[in-house]
């Protein structure tokens, strides 16, 4: 009697206590080309080297082992068609929210933050 009352109290503090938010990596992609779009800025040619590249995934600018620029998603294109997801080992076209300093040879870092009950 006296356990499962404890059980109750501990699971109600669970529950009191705010969840922690962490990151966790979805995929990279290497950037290949850029293309300078009229009214889009600039959109990175890349290749998905690990993981899925979803289109609500935060991304990570990385340029010489230097993050560059951290922020979430613009477009994600297979081809001319807009893509939900893109798997490793395809190629795609990505445009970055606020950010047009794109070059070949970037590193690309894709991740979401989940919230992790404590």
């Amino acid at each position: 009697m006296i356990y499962q009352a404890l059980d109750d109290i501990q699971d109600a503090m669970r529950g009191m206590l705010a969840p922690t938010q962490e990151e966790r990596e979805t995929g990279s992609a290497e950037v290949r080309q850029i293309f300078r779009v009229p009214n889009a800025g600039v959109i990175a040619g890349c290749y998905v080297t690990a993981g899925e590249i979803f289109r609500n995934n935060r991304v990570r600018v990385v340029r010489d082992g230097v993050v560059v620029y951290d922020g979430n998603i613009a477009s994600l294109r297979r081809f001319k068609d807009d893509a939900r997801s893109v798997r490793q080992g395809f190629e795609c076209g990505i445009g970055i929210e606020n950010f047009n300093d794109v070059k070949e040879g970037d590193v690309l870092e894709f991740f979401e933050i989940v919230e992790v009950p404590r």
